[in-house]
């Protein structure tokens, strides 16, 4: 029986992503239906996607050095083979360039694409022998170029960030968007320890360490493909520390009625049935029944009965609900998620300008929509992943703006004292990848209503 094509699977998903597809979506889908493909091909699989997608502006500008045609006249298969070719030969250096070529031109072949096999090989074998002589932008020639080439970024984010950032700044970040997200879990505190879960990990040869500030995180080694023990019990949530915060920022206690309006896949839900242990009155809604569904299942897992999932457009205000009746709410919103570029790369393609202004308009009618629930001294949490002015702290001035019974207050006071770099002077909390450790981007604002 012939063995599944890692480079065919990857090519597969890399052209469901352009036709709109979320890169981990098909790869899960994709892995899953070869059960028994051999664990060094799933990895070689899921690097191919993550790796062309999160390094595309920098393997485009490589192949158009030894291109005579614009790449944007090829057609889009041919493309998508040249760019696994480079980035196996300018990323991977375990694999043979000799070989990723070779396969490469093989893969043509298996398309029916042979037409443009003899194009392929000359594009990544000259690809090959000058790639030791590609001079790579750099910011002191010109730092949107250098952004565009060398940090992989759309024209429109590069010009953004270098904006908003600076020029230093804005490289060290997308730099740090190259690299491959760090594997972080939450250990589920209703069901086990963070020591007793850790001391389980290293008993089954699995290296981790705790997060510098979440007190539930666990970070593991890079490269432990392995399933990880004891998730299908419950014991663990695949989660980043910067969005471990945003719970412990909202707080929870036993007793309270918490709702979280934007909740699906629900790790921040489970996160808060977990701080006021299972005791708390929890409603998640979700825009799709398909995503409530997905809080359901994750609360099952984790054993938790707290919460109750169901769906809701929030631009609308919940006629199940009663005004004032909620005493911590909690809005992670809908955002362009460029806090999370290294998990989701496709967005950097995916996303326009244009994008911005309509996200921070939805941003804010689901806040105002969600404060009508705060009960008097109750808190609302506003967080995203990502920092853009107009969706952060544009919507918290509109908001405010807009519900003059609510003021803002300042999360740095209320955290635990030795998460102090993680907020702006104003009491934001503000994470970034190249300065926090490696955690997501995060942007989180608190309020409480007078």
């Amino acid at each position: 029986m012939n063995q599944p094509n890692p480079r065919l699977i990857a090519f597969e998903i890399l052209q469901r992503v352009e036709e709109g597809a979320f890169a981990d979506m098909a790869l899960d889908s994709a892995l899953n239906a070869v059960p028994d493909m051999d664990a060094r091909d799933r990895g070689l699989c899921s690097e191919l996607v993550y790796g062309v997608l999160r390094q595309q502006g920098r393997l485009d500008w490589a192949l158009a050095r030894f291109c005579a045609r614009p790449l944007s006249k090829l057609e889009m298969t041919v493309l998508l083979l040249l760019r696994l070719g480079a980035y196996q030969i300018l990323c991977l250096d375990r694999i043979p360039a000799r070989a990723a070529v070779n396969e490469m031109v093989n893969l043509t072949h298996k398309l029916g694409l042979k037409r443009a096999s003899g194009f392929v090989n000359g594009i990544l074998r000259s690809l090959d022998r000058g790639k030791a002589e590609l001079v790579w932008p750099e910011l002191q020639e010109g730092a949107q170029a250098a952004l565009e080439h060398s940090g992989s970024l759309p024209q429109w984010l590069a010009k953004r960030w270098l904006k908003e950032l600076g020029a230093e700044e804005a490289m060290a970040l997308a730099a740090t968007n190259l690299e491959p997200a760090p594997r972080t879990l939450r250990v589920n505190r209703l069901k086990i320890t963070r020591e007793a879960y850790l001391q389980r990990l290293m008993e089954e040869g699995i290296e981790a360490e705790p997060t510098q500030y979440a007190p539930d995180g666990l970070i593991l080694a890079p490269r432990s493909g392995r399933q990880i023990p004891g998730y299908d019990e419950g014991l663990c949530q695949l989660q980043d520390e910067a969005s471990q915060l945003v719970a412990e920022l909202l707080g929870a206690k036993a007793g309270e009625r918490i709702l979280d309006v934007c909740a699906a896949p629900g790790g921040k839900t489970t996160h808060l049935a977990a701080l006021s242990g299972d005791e708390a009155k929890i409603v998640a809604l979700d825009l799709h029944p398909q995503r409530a569904a997905l809080v359901r299942d994750g609360a099952r897992r984790m054993g938790v009965t707290s919460i109750e999932p169901r769906p809701w457009d929030m631009t609308r205000v919940p006629d199940f609900l009663d005004p004032l009746s909620f005493d911590r709410v909690l809005v992670d919103a809908p955002c362009t998620g460029f806090g999370v570029l290294r998990r989701n790369p496709e967005i950097r393609w995916r996303r326009v300008a244009a994008d911005v202004d309509e996200l921070s308009s939805l941003q804010l009618k689901i806040l105002i929509t969600a404060g009508t629930l705060v009960r008097t001294g109750g808190r609302l949490v506003y967080s995203l992943c990502t920092q853009t002015p107009e969706e952060s702290t544009g919507v918290v001035e509109a908001f405010l703006d807009a519900c003059p019974d609510f003021e803002r207050i300042n999360l740095r006071r209320t955290a635990p004292e030795g998460w102090a770099d993680l907020f702006d002077a104003e009491g934001f909390l503000r994470t970034s990848p190249h300065r926090h450790g490696g955690m997501d981007g995060f942007f989180a604002a608190g309020f409480v209503r007078r």
